[in-house]
């Protein structure tokens, strides 16, 4: 088994909620937050065991920037979500 801890956004698009983790760059959404969270935690089951299946799990995880301490993996840590304004001069 394996049990990781992952960061995770809900956002509202229109009528639609969607759940997304950077840590593994995975999303997917729903019609209502509860829907959302729920269909997040089968895709991210079946992200994981795909990769255990194809014997990539390693390899994927190193690539989306994880680290393996001991015996156990730890996703990159979001150390600030926030909105910010940006000013975009058009030419």
């Amino acid at each position: 088994m394996l049990e990781v801890k992952l960061p995770v956004s809900v956002l509202r698009e229109d009528k639609k909620y969607v759940a997304y983790t950077p840590a593994l760059d995975l999303s997917t959404s729903g019609k209502s937050y509860d829907e959302a969270k729920k269909r997040f935690n089968e895709i991210v089951n079946v992200f994981f065991e795909e990769l255990i299946r194809k014997d990539t799990l390693g390899e994927v995880l190193r690539g989306l920037g994880w680290k393996r301490v001991q015996a156990k993996w730890d996703p990159p840590v979001v150390i600030s979500q926030e909105s910010q304004s940006v000013r975009v001069v058009a030419r």
